[in-house]
């Protein structure tokens, strides 16, 4: 087979080619920090990075929702404390009122503060977070409790939200034993009895009724902690596995930047060699004589 001088210098052309190709990908890994800029270079990397950033987007909307169901029972247990420190006052006012040494005056007193403790408790009922009512269900434009006459909804739909793959926990408290139209009912008929003719045993059997409203709410706070607590195990879960999609994501994603750099410097030398070689390669004509 003849070689000739054109076939020797097309060759080393393209060998040229290829090495400033080879520098031109390493410098673009440098640039990016990435062993692909397309997926035509690796379509394996390329397509588990598709897989990885779908799992890690899910682990990461579920921490989103996790977040969310925080905000709610926050705020409940927030509304529930503030309600249990309330039923406790009108308890202590009960205790006082029918010790037998109150006059009418200092009952009607009691009475108004009573009244004061309802219309306290109702809008403890109506608490809203983020716009959203957040006793009364998915029903959450509508206030729960009629702060005009204290009646109460009683259709509610538990609010369940996602936060892992299959496992919805309910973020809302169900405020039927907590919010009760009974509970209204029973503060108003004390206060009214207060202001009537009631005896203090009458007053006295308050206190039995009160107490039953009080471990109402206790028992719904307890429940609320259960979940709240349930969250924080999986929200535990949920961070180990974002960290694991974000290792699994790099490990297939980020280039070896030591590597890199060591396979541009070697591609560097080579390059460099070849053109020494290539200066060989191109030896003088007759023209050059001709001059």
């Amino acid at each position: 087979m003849r070689v000739t001088q054109g076939m020797l210098t097309s060759n080393m052309l393209r060998n040229l080619s290829n090495s400033y190709s080879q520098m031109g990908k390493y410098q673009e890994q440098l640039y990016t920090g990435k062993k692909i800029s397309q997926p035509s270079d690796d379509p394996v990397v390329a397509m588990k990075g598709i897989n990885y950033r779908s799992q890690l987007s899910e682990v990461q909307q579920y921490k989103r929702n996790i977040g969310t169901v925080h905000n709610w029972t926050d705020n409940s247990d927030a509304a529930l404390d503030k309600a249990t420190q309330a039923m406790q006052r009108i308890r202590e006012l009960t205790v006082q009122a029918s010790n037998g040494t109150y006059e009418d005056g200092q009952r009607a007193n009691i009475a108004k503060e009573i009244r004061q403790l309802k219309e306290h408790l109702g809008t403890i009922a109506n608490t809203k977070v983020n716009d959203k009512y957040i006793f009364n269900g998915a029903n959450t434009t509508e206030a729960p409790v009629d702060l005009t006459d204290y009646t109460v909804d009683s259709t509610q739909t538990p609010v369940q939200i996602e936060v892992s793959a299959g496992v919805k926990i309910q973020v809302n408290v169900n405020p039927q034993p907590v919010f009760s139209q009974k509970l209204f009912e029973d503060i108003e008929a004390f206060a009214d009895a207060l202001e009537g003719d009631g005896s203090d045993e009458e007053l006295s059997d308050y206190l039995g009724t009160f107490d039953q409203h009080i471990d109402n709410i206790v028992n719904e706070r307890a429940d609320l902690g259960a979940r709240m607590n349930r969250v924080e195990l999986i929200e535990g879960r949920i961070e180990a596995q974002e960290v694991s999609a974000t290792k699994m994501m790099s490990e297939n994603e980020d280039a070896d930047i030591e590597k890199v750099i060591t396979n541009l410097k070697t591609q560097e030398s080579i390059h460099r060699a070849a053109l020494a070689v290539g200066s060989r390669i191109i030896q003088p004509t007759l023209m050059d004589f001709l001059r």
